[in-house]
């Protein structure tokens, strides 16, 4: 399909008018002289035969034609300009991702050398949710607790997981857990964000012991990390903790397990949705979660379809 467009200097001449709403102005942004931009706008209606201002002495004024068209314009020359800087910054710029530990020091770090730009990355942490707020949290993507959807940014389900309990081998022994009942006797580690110690009794059809028995934790990394020293034993999910599984600082105990749910989302600025760097992240992303069986890709076009 040959694309009929129009001469973009009248464009960028137009857009400029209309967003300040003045010709002199648009002369000072675009460094053009005040009857240079208006003989591009006259241009621009030549070609388009339709009127997008109305005149009156030195004042101008939007038709209705004109207000959508800038308002259209502006949008796609705030994405082109986005767009062009990130291509041309691609080999220069870190790319900054913000996320939670756990997903940090278990499932990101580990795979970083698996990405294509992995060296650029750049990973910083947040105790609780981490920030969507794109304007302000300096980050590219941000891996979103759960899947909640945010106006102004794309979420993208990532990963859904069940939990099970984990331990040190030693304390698995020390403690001779061999069966789903022995847990009500010993040291459990609690999550402030999500604990689900009691969903996990209940689907083991065991009465749970009186709550809580072992220390708090803000997250589920830091309740993780704990079981790891052998401090007791944690309700972990089981598409962070694969890998430590295979180390062998931990080992699962027992089959029963929660009702699995999306538990990590990728989520960028909808005006970064067509970067060349975000997308090819965002696949890698699929790809490696994918490949571990906890993809929630079937969830990802209904969730993107809302956010439309």
């Amino acid at each position: 399909m040959t694309r009929k467009l129009p001469p973009l200097a009248a464009v960028r001449a137009f857009e400029a008018a209309a967003r300040k709403g003045s010709i002199k102005d648009a002369a000072q942004e675009l460094c053009l002289t005040a009857s240079a931009v208006s003989h591009q706008i006259r241009a621009l209606e030549n070609y388009l035969d339709t009127a997008l201002f109305t005149r009156s002495g030195n004042r101008v004024e939007l038709t209705l034609t004109g207000r959508a068209y800038a308002r259209k314009l502006t949008a796609l020359l705030d994405l082109f300009d986005e767009t062009t800087r990130s291509v041309k910054e691609a080999g220069q710029k870190p790319f900054r991702v913000h996320c939670t530990p756990g997903f940090a020091a278990r499932w990101l770090v580990p795979r970083l050398r698996q990405l294509a730009f992995g060296d650029r990355v750049r990973i910083s942490v947040s105790n609780g949710a981490p920030s969507t707020d794109f304007a302000s949290n300096g980050a590219d993507v941000v891996i979103q607790w759960a899947d909640a959807h945010i106006p102004g940014v794309v979420t993208e389900p990532l990963m859904q997981s069940a939990r099970y309990p984990v331990a040190s081998p030693a304390l698995k022994e020390r403690e001779k857990l061999r069966e789903p009942q022995d847990l009500r006797r010993t040291t459990l580690m609690h999550d402030e964000t999500m604990d689900a110690w009691e969903e996990w009794f209940e689907a083991a059809e065991i009465a749970p012991p009186a709550f809580p028995k072992g220390p708090t934790f803000p997250n589920c990394e830091l309740a993780t990390t704990a079981a790891e020293m052998g401090q007791g034993v944690a309700l972990a999910y089981d598409a962070v903790v694969r890998g430590t599984l295979e180390n062998g600082t931990l080992v699962r105990l027992f089959d029963t397990v929660t009702m699995p749910f999306v538990i990590y989302s990728v989520a960028y600025s909808v005006a970064r949705k067509n970067d060349p760097m975000v997308r090819e992240f965002s696949d890698w992303l699929h790809a490696q979660v994918q490949a571990d069986g906890v993809s929630a890709r079937r969830d990802l076009a209904s969730s993107l379809a809302s956010q439309e």
